[in-house]
């Protein structure tokens, strides 16, 4: 029988050489869901056990989707955009990523779906960055007074009932009584503050359309078109022909991209219209989502 040769040296040079050699692959981890349920712009996820809450998922088609039931064995998701080619056994993968915005002054004079897409067939947006829908408000010690008003060129608002800058005030009232007319003049009312040029009066105004037709939301971009007020103007639609999840977040779209403006210590102006479509979008995909019901069906927060 032959004795082995191979001495010690040998053997530790070769596993030196390997060592150094060594190369890692292109490896990565990665969770991937698979629908169990889909219907009504509401899928139900099973497999996503690290989601977070507000997290973006994608399906097999690119379409995103929203984490917002986080449960013990599923994660229910609201589909934003057409849901028609979810199905049953799709893969799901997580994006890593809650849900966000691009924001800049690109916004200006465009039109934008809930989820910052341009919807006006004027091209890409330039943007700045990206904010967070959701975050945590500035404290009340953070805030300033409201001391100065906001002109909205209806004399008998601005005499009798003032607004102030940093002041929310609810527009009520009955159909067809001028709501958004109010809205929309306050919005015309501030081209003298923009061509005046000084930061200080300019006011960046955003028009969040929730719930009403297409052809009310041309309109009105119509109407700042012709005024000359859409140079300063961002218009969110989020028509009723939308999934309820798109009329859900557009208020946090147009928020989020106004909050970019005022912490750069600029003037905003949010004009939504109107939060009670949201109430009810977010009514519909609370029930579908089988969250506990409160008064008048509406989830309890």
């Amino acid at each position: 029988m032959a004795e082995l040769t191979i001495s010690p040296e040998e053997i530790r040079n070769a596993l030196d050489t390997a060592v150094s050699t060594y190369q890692a692959g292109d490896t990565s981890r990665e969770e991937i869901g698979h629908v169990t349920e889909a219907a009504d712009g509401i899928a139900r996820i099973s497999g996503l056990p690290s989601v977070m809450a507000n997290e973006l998922v994608r399906f097999e088609d690119g379409t995103l989707g929203l984490a917002l039931n986080l449960e013990l064995r599923e994660v229910g998701v609201v589909v934003l955009g057409e849901f028609t080619g979810i199905e049953e056994g799709q893969e799901v993968r997580r994006t890593g990523q809650v849900l966000s915005v691009p924001v800049g002054d690109g916004y200006l004079g465009r039109v934008v779906d809930p989820v910052g897409a341009p919807i006006d067939g004027l091209g890409e947006i330039e943007t700045v960055g990206r904010r967070a829908l959701e975050l945590q408000a500035p404290s009340v010690m953070q805030r300033k007074e409201v001391r100065e008003p906001l002109q909205t060129g209806l004399k008998a608002i601005d005499a009798m009932t003032p607004i102030g800058r940093g002041q929310r005030q609810l527009i009520i009232g009955d159909r067809q009584t001028g709501k958004t007319a109010i809205g929309i003049d306050t919005i015309l009312n501030q081209k003298e503050n923009w061509e005046s040029g000084d930061p200080d009066r300019q006011v960046r105004c955003i028009y969040v359309a929730v719930g009403q037709k297409g052809s009310t939301i041309a309109s009105v971009r119509a109407t700042l078109e012709e005024h000359g007020a859409l140079e300063y103007t961002t218009i969110v639609a989020a028509p009723a022909s939308d999934p309820a999840g798109f009329k859900y977040i557009a208020p946090y779209t147009g928020s989020a991209i106004g909050q970019h403006w005022m912490y750069e210590g600029k003037h905003v102006l949010i004009i939504f219209d109107d939060l009670s479509k949201q109430a009810e979008a977010y009514r519909a995909v609370s029930l579908l989502l089988r969250r506990p019901p409160g008064r008048e069906a509406y989830p309890g927060d």
